[in-house]
C-alpha cells in the first residue's frame, strides 16, 4: 500500500494485526521508552499511544520492529526500489535483462520531488516544542529527545532539494542550558551531510537553516538513513520507496514537508554550541556530554491529528537493528560495486555496528605464488576503512573465500576461519591516532581512538581449542577461564586500574602462560571483569569485546614484539575490562519496570502480547 502520511500506515498495521493501541494514559518520562523495548523484545507489535502525559498528541514506536513488518509496510514499492537503486550501481543490468528492468523507469517517476504553491499545507497549525511528547529514554538521559528525525539542510552554495541532505541525527529538545521552545541541540557525528552544509555556511559567515521533520509517510524515516549512493538524493529515494513524490514548499527560506506530521524550523549560528546529551546510546552505553551544535527556534509546526514516532536504542538487538537488516536488504550489493574484490561487509550488530565489521574479500594478486598471504585483502581493507562509515569501524576481520564458501552472518564459523589460518605474527596491522565512532568512548577522546585488520588467507594452520586448554585453567591471581568458541578463552582479571598498571599485569601473564608450555589451539584470549558473562552467549562477547577496547592500548600478546615497526605475537590478548574513562551502560530503572506491569497484566492494553 501506498501511504500518503503516517495515519494511514497506522491504519493498515492496525487492519492486519501488526499494531496494538495503548489507551491507558502513559508518562512520556522513562514509562513509554520502556514498554517499547519489553515489546521489542518479545518480537511484538507496533504500539500506538493514545494518552499521552502531558501532550495531546498521539505517538507511534516499533513501527520497523520486524524486518517482516518493514516489507509488510513497504510490499508495494520494495522490489522496484531494489531495482532501481540495483541499476543506480550496475548499469549494465538493464542492457543484459531490459525486460526485467523495464519497470524501473515507472518507479523512477515518483522520486522527483514536487513542488507546491502556497504556503503551509492545509491544516498545519503553530505549536511550540512543549507541546510535543517530551519523551525521555534512559534515567540518565539530559533530557527529551526526538529520536526519529529527519534533519533537512540545503548547500549554501548551491541551494534546492536536488542539493539537500536528509539525515537522522538527534535533536534534544530540552534539559541542559536550552531555553524551552526557543533553542533545541542537534547531535551530527563525523562523516554526515549535514557537517558539509554548516562548513560552507560558516565559511560564507552565515547561519544554516535547517528543518526537521517528524513523522510523515515511513518512507520519509527509511531515507533519512539510507546510505545511498553517491548523487542520489534522500528526498529521492523517499519518492521512489513511499510511490509518491516527496512534496514540499517553502515558508520563511525554510522547507517545509507535506506530508509531515511535524516540521521544527530554525538556523545554526556559526560557532554557536551547547552540552548536549547524555543519551542513552545504540551501543548499549550513555554518550556524555559534549558541544554540539544548538538551533535557534524559528517556527514550530504540526498536522491536524498529528502522530508523534519514535523509537528506543540502546544495546543491541534494538529497533535499529531491523533498520539494518532492511536497507540491507534494500541496498544488496551495492558495497560489492563500489569496492571492488568485495563480496561482502558486515557491519556486527550485536557489536554495536561501527566498533566491528567481518568483510570477505578476494586474493588474485599473486595466483602464482606457493605460499599464500594477504595482499590485495589489504588494499580491500585499506578501502573499506576509507568508505563512508564503514571508516568509523575498529576491528575489521577480513578474510579471502577460495576453497569454501563464506558466510560473515555465521558469527563463530567465520571467525574461526580466520583464527584458524591468521599469521599472528604477520596478519594483524594496526592504525593508530585516527577517528572511530562518535559514540564510541573506548578510545583516548571523542571521535579519536585507533583501528585494526585481521587478515585471513590461504591455508588451516592451526586446530582451535574446544574447551578451556590445560595451559589456561587455574591461573594464579585470575578467576576460572571460560570458554568462548572454538580458539576465543575468557580470563577474568582484578579490575582495570591504569595503563601503567596493565604493563606490568601483561608481564606475569605473560610469564605464566610461558611457564606453561605452548598455546597455539586459542589464538585469542579476552582478559574481561566477569568471564561467566562473557562466555554466556556470543552476543555478550561481541558486545563486551568491541565496545570496551581500543586495538592500539588494549591488544596485547603472549610473546609480542616488533619488527621494524610491525607488531605480532603468538597469542592475541584483548584487554576488554571497563575502563574508568568509558560511558556508563544503560540499566533500566527497577521502579518504572514495575510501573508499567499494569499495561500487561490482565485487562492491559497489553496483556495479549508474550512478555518473557
Amino acid at each position: 500500500m501506498k501511504y500518503h502520511n503516517l495515519e494511514e500506515c497506522i491504519m493498515d498495521l492496525e487492519k492486519h494485526g501488526h499494531l496494538v493501541r495503548i489507551h491507558e494514559e502513559v508518562d512520556p518520562h522513562l514509562e513509554m521508552a520502556a514498554i517499547h523495548m519489553k515489546v521489542y523484545a518479545a518480537g511484538g507489535p507496533a504500539l500506538l499511544f493514545e494518552n499521552v502525559k502531558g501532550s495531546r498528541f498521539r505517538a507511534v514506536s516499533n513501527l520497523f520492529g520486524t524486518i517482516e513488518r518493514s516489507k509488510f509496510i513497504f510490499r508495494e514499492t520494495f522490489e522496484s526500489t531494489q531495482d532501481v537503486i540495483a541499476l543506480r550501481n550496475d548499469p549494465m543490468k538493464a542492457l543484459k535483462n531490459p525486460f526485467k528492468y523495464i519497470g524501473t523507469g515507472l518507479a523512477a517517476k515518483t522520486a522527483l520531488p514536487i513542488k507546491k504553491t502556497g504556503t503551509l499545507p492545509p491544516g498545519f497549525q503553530e505549536i511550540q516544542i512543549s507541546d510535543l511528547p517530551l519523551i525521555k529514554h534512559w534515567k540518565d538521559d539530559g533530557g527529551a529527545f526526538v529520536t526519529l528525525p529527519q534533519v533537512y539542510s540545503e548547500d549554501p552554495e548551491k541551494p534546492g532539494v536536488m542539493n539537500s541532505n536528509l539525515g537522522m541525527y538527534r535533536v534534544q529538545l530540552t534539559g541542559n542550558e536550552y531555553e524551552m521552545n526557543r533553542e533545541v541541540g542537534i547531535h551530527y557525528q563525523i562523516h554526515r551531510g549535514i557537517g558539509i552544509h554548516q562548513a560552507k555556511a560558516n565559511k560564507l559567515g552565515q547561519p544554516l537553516k535547517v528543518s526537521c521533520f517528524i513523522g510523515g509517510p515511513p518512507a520519509h524515516t527509511i531515507s533519512a538513513v539510507m546510505p545511498l549512493p553517491e548523487g542520489m538524493s534522500e528526498l529521492t529515494f523517499a519518492g521512489l520507496l513511499s510511490g509518491r513524490h516527496f512534496r514540499y514548499s517553502y515558508v520563511d527560506g525554510y522547507c517545509i514537508s507535506h506530508d509531515a506530521d511535524f516540521v521544527i524550523t530554525g538556523e545554526i549560528h556559526p560557532g554557536e554550541t551547547k552540552p548536549e546529551g547524555p543519551f542513552g546510546d545504540h551501543l548499549g552505553y550513555y554518550s556524555l556530554v559534549h558541544p554540539f551544535p544548538v538551533m535557534r527556534v524559528h517556527k514550530v509546526y504540526a498536522k491536524q491529528q498529528a502522530i508523534y514516532p519514535f523509537t528506543v536504542v540502546g544495546r543491541p538487538p534494538q529497533e535499529d537493528t531491523s533498520f539494518g537488516e532492511l536497507i540491507h536488504e534494500l541496498t544488496g550489493g551495492a558495497i560489492r560495486q563500489e569496492i571492488p574484490g568485495v563480496k561482502e561487509v558486515h557491519a556486527v550488530d550485536a557489536a554495536g555496528v561501527h566498533p566491528l565489521l567481518f568483510a570477505i574479500g578476494s586474493e588474485r594478486y599473486t595466483p602464482y605464488q606457493q605460499v599464500k598471504q594477504p595482499a590485495e585483502l589489504l588494499t580491500i581493507a585499506n578501502r573499506i576503512l576509507g568508505t563512508g562509515q564503514l571508516s568509523l569501524a575498529k576491528y575489521l576481520f577480513i578474510a579471502a573465500e577460495e576453497n569454501q564458501t563464506l558466510d560473515t552472518h555465521q558469527i563463530e564459523a567465520f571467525m574461526s576461519y580466520i583464527l584458524e589460518r591468521i599469521d599472528l605474527h604477520r596478519d594483524i596491522h594496526f592504525q593508530t591516532n585516527t577517528t572511530i565512532d562518535t559514540l564510541d568512548y573506548s578510545g583516548t577522546g571523542l571521535n579519536t581512538g585507533s583501528k585494526v585488520v585481521f587478515a585471513a588467507v590461504g591455508d588451516k594452520k592451526r586446530d582451535l581449542c574446544q574447551e578451556v586448554p590445560e595451559a589456561l585453567k587455574d591461573l594464579p591471581g585470575y578467576s576460572p577461564s571460560k570458554w568462548i568458541m572454538p580458539g576465543i578463552v575468557a580470563i577474568q582479571g582484578a579490575p582495570f586500574t591504569s595503563y601503567a598498571e596493565v604493563r606490568q599485569e601483561m608481564e606475569h601473564l605473560n610469564e605464566a602462560i610461558r611457564a606453561r608450555g605452548a598455546l597455539s589451539s586459542c589464538p585469542m584470549i579476552i582478559l574481561c571483569d566477569d568471564s561467566e558473562f562473557m562466555s554466556a552467549t556470543v552476543s555478550n562477547f561481541l558486545w563486551a569485546t568491541f565496545t570496551r577496547s581500543n586495538p592500539s592500548h588494549d591488544i596485547h600478546g603472549v610473546n609480542s614484539r616488533y619488527e621494524h615497526k610491525h607488531w605480532g605475537c603468538d597469542t592475541v590478548i584483548i584487554d576488554a575490562r571497563t575502563k574508568p574513562h568509558q560511558a556508563p551502560p544503560l540499566i533500566p530503572d527497577e521502579e518504572v519496570e514495575r510501573s508499567i506491569k499494569r499495561l500487561f497484566t490482565d485487562g492491559g492494553s497489553l496483556s495479549r502480547i508474550p512478555i518473557r
